[in-house]
């Protein structure tokens, strides 16, 4: 354990260091709106700090054997941060870990049912499947759309198991991942592109591997409303000394709320984790997935107030619609990943490879489309411990990654006869490759924590055309990203943070496309008018944990985070998404709260509230792109829309969850949950705005020992308990034509479900 300074003999000392650190942030605005709200930040954060230490700091602690058996976000062990294991309170980044417990009495489908609790975090459902609408302060909000891919998300890095689901150009897809098979998630909510590289406003990394020595098998059957059908299988065992093997298979079936929405989903999960040497680990991992859903399409405002079930079916907006085409994604894919961790001298060598084939159907904008892709890479990180005397640690991090994406594409004239093809248009590959080295080095100073890092990646597009030559381009976007951090241990359960940090992010491949207006996608395949999509962030924070031996209250938590972004050459769909331009400058700040209360009699709250400003800074669009209204006070056709709001991205949303599992009944878990979004934009004209809304969800599992080790397990779990009629997601700045404006994705009704699970424990 690092040495720290004691808050209650040197509270003096800690008071004055926590507000020296907030005036040296102060000097990284440069506006004075800036530094006006980081100085209200500090004070209240400050303030909460120093309150908290003095009205506890006379409540004696638990002993140290009780701690260890309880389990909180600020004290657990974080890997996606720093890329090596670390305690959350002692990095300068938002991070939050969210164990399995907190989102197993869901349907377990969609990211949304795990994430709620995240602060800063948005992730709304679109279908009510596992495609889902993912945001981390604000990074993937044009992620929605005909023409952004459904089932993918832009701005957010996620990995399985240490390996990206993360296509070289930033595209996510979502159907690998299996929450039923999944142990433990964590979120890093700072600015990642120092250590991760390519579109890392945040990361999302998700665990599957039980731990060491686990031994179990269980059967599952989930169902519930609009024909929701889930079974799974699930069994582990010990491999050697240390090591476990095991196994998931999940196949899911929904028939949708909305016509035309319905998904079908057969995931496998596998892996062995074995010692062997006593420096020598080796693990191997194996994902797999067929996946089917269909898309129903936006509607109008007029259409999601008469019959918000119906699918987009109206030739005004879509012709032919989307129930004629029968709009939909069929992916078949999977994964084989290998990691090997090795003592070297003094330090830690790890090593993985994956390689991942695809299998793509779609059926979009009239044509049918054949992808074979083959995603392959790897990564290499070298970290070595020195104490350098005592009470001064050092710990170096090198490391290399590489992704690389090819195969061929397919585009046919769609057949609305077959409902698949017709005579062949377009045969291509595109190529997309990321390359990054990186170097961290965190020094430690008694209770000080300063991290430095640097990052060099290179991102290349490689565009093929068969049966049109000229159209072959290249393009490659290249960035140094920093990232600094300074850590301040108040006391062993609290401390403060500040960092500053680069990140970039490039245009996804369907991003990439020219506009059409003077015929520009005739001579390049690559927009020249793109760039990458580059961004800084300065970030304040703290951490606090507070163990108590009182007889009402036993532990409270919390962590608070304050930022500003300023994002260059953020992307913007135009014409309902068929090409994109760069759009000057916005600026982003927030304050995230997130917090955890055990109490009394098995009660436990938890809380999160995320509170955003955003603006359009620096925003000035072409009018004959965007065909908006002629400004003579500006020199040609352009529209200036600085200082509008960023469209997609809520002021305000929090989560409140109430579980109270009783002391003289412990078999019983109840479960009450709040969940509200505030209004935002759906477009960055502002005129279409999305209204606030509230759901409530409840939840009860019954653990019902049996015979040898046998649990029964049953879970009812209600969404949407008051019925509410609301938009759960939106398509950014979308077409409009003589039936309005398709924009709204509305959310599930009321739906119930039900799961038996039997499990057995040797």
């Amino acid at each position: 354990m690092r040495a720290v300074f004691s808050c209650a003999d040197k509270a003096y000392g800690a008071q004055y260091r926590l507000l020296l650190m907030f005036q040296i942030c102060l000097t990284v605005f440069q506006t004075e709106e800036m530094r006006g709200y980081l100085i209200f930040i500090g004070i209240a954060m400050t303030a909460i700090s120093v309150a908290a230490q003095s009205i506890f700091s006379g409540v004696p602690k638990k002993p140290s054997a009780a701690r260890d058996t309880l389990q909180y976000n600020a004290t657990a062990v974080t890997v996606v941060a720093t890329r090596q294991p670390e305690y959350n309170l002692e990095v300068p980044l938002a991070t939050t870990v969210v164990p399995r417990e907190q989102f197993s009495l869901n349907r377990n489908y969609g990211l949304d049912e795990a994430l709620s609790l995240v602060p800063g975090a948005l992730v709304q459902s679109r279908t009510g499947n596992h495609d889902v609408r993912v945001l981390i302060r604000g990074f993937g909000a044009r992620g929605a759309g005909e023409r952004s891919n459904a089932g993918t998300s832009r701005g957010v890095r996620f990995y399985v198991d240490g390996f990206p689901e993360t296509e070289p150009d930033g595209r996510t897809a979502f159907d690998l991942i299996d929450l039923g098979s999944t142990q433990s998630i964590e979120v890093l909510r700072s600015n990642a592109s120092a250590l991760w590289g390519n579109a890392a406003g945040g990361v999302i990394t998700l665990s599957t591997a039980p731990p060491l020595g686990s031994r179990y098998a269980s059967a599952e059957l989930s169902h519930g409303s609009f024909g929701f059908l889930r079974s799974a299988l699930r069994v582990a065992t010990p491999l050697g000394t240390e090591g476990v093997a095991y196994a998931n298979v999940t196949n899911t079936s929904f028939d949708g709320w909305r016509e035309h929405s319905q998904s079908s989903n057969f995931q496998l999960t596998a892996g062995a984790v074995t010692q062997l040497a006593q420096r020598t680990r080796l693990g191997m991992f194996v994902v797999g997935a067929s996946n089917t859903f269909r898309i129903p399409g936006p509607l109008t405002e007029t259409e999601f107030q008469t019959n918000p079930q119906r699918a987009q079916d109206d030739p005004a907006v879509y012709s032919p619609t989307y129930v004629a085409r029968d709009e939909r994604r069929s992916n078949r894919l999977g994964r084989i990943g290998v990691r090997l961790e090795q003592g070297v001298g003094a330090g830690e060598l790890m090593v993985q490879l994956f390689a991942q084939p695809k299998f793509l159907q779609r059926s979009e904008r009239n044509t049918f489309r054949d992808f074979t892709r083959y995603h392959v890479g790897g990564s290499a990180t070298y970290s070595l411990t020195s104490q350098l005397r005592d009470g001064v640690h050092n710990h170096l991090l090198v490391g290399a990654d590489e992704q690389y994406q090819d195969g061929a594409i397919l585009f046919y004239r769609y057949d609305l006869a077959t409902g698949g093809r017709g005579p062949l248009q377009t045969n291509k590959r595109e190529g997309a490759e990321n390359t990054g080295v990186f170097i961290q080095d965190e020094l430690t100073i008694d209770a000080w924590s300063f991290v430095v890092g640097l990052r060099q990646d290179w991102l290349s597009y490689y565009y093929g055309d068969f049966l049109n030559p000229r159209l072959n381009d290249r393009r490659t976007f290249a960035q140094l990203s920093p990232k600094i951090g300074v850590t301040y241990r108040l006391s062993e359960m609290a401390s403060v943070y500040i960092n500053y940090g680069r990140g970039i992010e490039i245009p996804a491949g369907n991003e990439t496309d020219p506009p059409s207006v003077f015929g520009e996608d005739t001579v390049r395949a690559i927009n020249p008018l793109l760039d990458a999509i580059r961004s800084e962030t300065y970030e304040v924070g703290t951490k606090h944990v507070i163990l108590l031996s009182s007889s009402a209250v036993r532990a409270i938590s919390y962590d608070v985070a304050a930022y500003f972004i300023r994002t260059w050459n953020d992307l913007v769909p135009y014409r309902g998404g068929r090409f994109y331009l760069p759009a000057g400058r916005t600026e982003r700040f927030g304050l995230e709260l997130g917090v955890r209360g055990d109490f009394a009699e098995g009660i436990s709250v938890f809380g999160m509230l995320t509170l955003m400003r955003t603006r359009l800074a620096e925003y000035v669009i072409d009018s004959v792109y965007t065909q908006a209204t002629y400004n003579p006070a500006l020199e040609g056709k352009k529209a200036d829309l600085s200082g509008n709001t960023m469209p997609g991205v809520p002021d305000l949303f929090t989560t409140v969850r109430v579980q109270w599992q009783p002391q003289w009944f412990d078999r019983l878990r109840l479960e009450m949950e709040m969940r509200h979004v505030g209004r935002y934009y759906a477009d960055d004209r502002n005129r279409y705005h999305v209204p606030a809304y509230t759901i409530f969800d409840a939840g009860v599992q019954y653990r019902q020992p049996l015979v040898s080790g046998t649990t029964l397990i049953a879970d009812i779990r209600c969404n949407n308990l008051s019925d509410a009629r609301y938009i759960a997601s939106v398509w950014i700045n979308p077409d409009i034509t003589s039936a309005g404006a398709a924009y709204i994705e509305p959310g599930l009704p009321r739906n119930v479900m039900v799961r038996i699970t039997v499990q057995q424990q040797w």
